[in-house]
Parts: C-alpha cells; structure tokens; sequence
C-alpha cells in the first residue's frame, strides 16, 4: 500500500476516532457531580488522553514501505 493511500485512510481513521470520543467524552461529562473541581480534572485528564489510541494508527500512516 503506497503510504499516500494509508495517510487518506488513517485521516478518515483519526476523524472517526476523534468524532466518537467526543462524544462519549461529553457523555460520561454530563454525570460528573457538579463541582468545578470534577469537571477541570475529569476534561484535563479526557483532552490529554485522545492521543495516546491513536500512536498506533500514526505509527502506520507514516511507514515507509
């Protein structure tokens, strides 16, 4: 697979990834207590994490075959 054709794959990837945890991220949001302290912890910690599933996918697009 050229790593063009895999960069157009992983994009669409990265978008339905993204999509899908922005969605159970501001799901599981709404039953956090009402504290501000919850909601800064709880989002800190959710909008560092995304990344981390998708170094494997990255790791992939970028490969020189």
């Amino acid at each position: 697979m050229s790593p063009r054709l895999r960069k157009f794959i992983g994009l669409f990837a990265i978008l339905g990834f993204c999509t899908a945890y922005v969605v159970v991220v501001v799901t599981l949001g709404a039953h956090l207590p009402d504290h501000w302290a919850a909601r800064l912890v709880y989002y800190a910690v959710a909008g560092t994490l995304w990344g981390v599933p998708l170094f494997p996918l990255i790791r992939w697009m970028n490969e020189e075959r």
